[in-house]
């Protein structure tokens, strides 16, 4: 669904977008991750013909971009660093004149078109208020609802949570889950790690203009061949596994063993208390921070 070979973004002398080759498959749901500055929102301009890549490759939809882009977006479905709406218009206004404007509209099944998308993105009951009176949560609501009105094949999204309180938030990414299993291809940008691990199944990861990292969810998050225990004995613990404990912090005890059922079988045998025990996963914060170098926007004193 998109390929990007060594893109390379310059502006002058700096460089936004350094050498990715980007892999989204029909079906995904695919998170791009990164710190603020890590050339996210870049690249998916590129993805729309919106900004041109300096040197590299891209395919959309099997489409060479920009040079193809008008061909493919019509199955794509986008919104990019805020929905771009008239301020003084409706919501239902603002989407019948996105309507109107893309090929093959059918005046006659505008409203219901309109009517449906606004439905599935919370916002059924709009009224007559310009957009300009609307919340931030109702502004992503609606352009996420223009992302739909074509029912496209691939969605484009950056930041698609911004401002959403978290039912909101829930509600959107039940709506993407939902998108996806009908058969729609989701790629967002985000720097929300909570919301890339509760949606996606495919995960990227910017720093500095490079993609770092490009693997699996369910990769990422295997087990690492060590065992998390809970227990009120952990000197017990400590004198059992002879070395086998890397870490404790109070009583809770990382062992490394690749079978939390053996292990718990045999402190039981010792005749330790075990409270909680399971295999060590990674969360999706430390694999991010363990893939970038970026320094975070803290300002220290001189």
């Amino acid at each position: 669904m998109i390929v990007t070979r060594g893109v390379v973004k310059k502006y002058g002398s700096v460089v936004a977008v350094d050498g990715v080759d980007l892999n989204v498959r029909e079906g995904d749901r695919y998170g791009l991750l990164g710190p603020n500055g890590s050339g996210k929102t870049t690249l998916v301009r590129m993805l729309l013909g919106l900004v041109f890549a300096t040197r590299g490759e891209i395919e959309v939809l099997d489409l060479p971009v920009p040079r193809r882009v008008k061909d493919a977006l019509p199955s794509i479905g986008a919104m990019v660093e805020g929905p771009g709406m008239y301020p003084h218009l409706s919501g239902r206004t603002n989407l019948a004149l996105l309507d109107a404007a893309g090929p093959g509209s059918d005046r006659g099944d505008r409203k219901r078109r309109v009517g449906e998308v606004l439905e599935r993105v919370g916002l059924a009951g709009i009224d007559r208020r310009p957009v300009k009176a609307y919340s931030l949560g109702m502004r992503q609501r609606l352009g996420l609802a223009a992302a739909l009105l074509r029912k496209p094949r691939l969605l484009i999204l950056d930041e698609p949570t911004n401002g959403l309180d978290p039912r909101g938030i829930r509600e959107i990414r039940d709506l993407l889950a939902e998108l996806n299993a009908e058969g729609t291809t989701v790629f967002l940008s985000s720097h929300l790690l909570a919301e890339i691990e509760a949606l996606c199944t495919r995960v990227g990861v910017m720093d500095r203009g490079r993609l770092v990292l490009q693997e699996e969810l369910a990769s990422l998050q295997a087990p690492t061949g060590r065992v998390v225990v809970h227990t009120p004995s952990p000197h017990e613990v400590v004198a059992l596994l002879d070395g086998r404990v890397e870490k404790r912090e109070g009583t809770v005890l990382t062992v490394r063993h690749r079978d939390a059922g053996d292990l718990n079988a045999e402190l039981q045998k010792a005749g330790i208390r075990v409270t909680e025990i399971g295999a060590e996963r990674r969360t999706l914060e430390q694999v991010v921070l363990d893939a970038t170098t970026t320094s975070s926007d803290r300002v220290e004193a001189a």
